[in-house]
């Protein structure tokens, strides 16, 4: 993932492919890099999973197949599924063409959380605060 902040005086329009594995269905939008692509992917008429819209959960996740974006406020995800190549929607900007496929918000969620949960592990701290 590239960390590059958004950019206030130029902005440059992405191809961006989404598989949403929901319904099995491929769409394909313009994407703004100073524009939230859960957003504007609304605005073209595409409809994704989405819940709280400030990275804070995990109900837009998707899987980035290839491309960089840039997703300062993805507190939902923790750095180190941020570096396997997950990113929440709703608060990401793209910086290149992109491929992208939705997750399981529950398959996400065990990946983030599940061996910390259930399992008498928690003590102090969670993966989000791993960095």
């Amino acid at each position: 993932m590239l960390h590059n902040p958004v950019s206030k005086f130029m902005s440059h329009s992405y191809t961006v492919h989404i598989h949403d594995r929901r319904t099995n269905t491929r769409y394909t939008i313009q994407a703004a890099s100073d524009r939230y692509i859960l957003h504007t992917a609304e605005h073209q008429g595409v409809e994704l999973p989405f819940a709280c819209r400030n990275g804070a959960c995990t109900t837009c996740a998707v899987r980035v197949l290839s491309g960089e974006l840039y997703q300062p406020e993805a507190m939902g995800l923790s750095p180190e599924l941020q570096r396997q190549g997950y990113a929440l929607l709703c608060v990401s900007y793209a910086r290149s063409d992109l491929d992208v496929e939705t997750q399981d918000e529950d398959e996400v969620y065990e990946l983030q959380f599940g061996r910390y949960f259930g399992k008498g592990k928690v003590r102090q701290g969670l993966p989000l605060d791993e960095e």
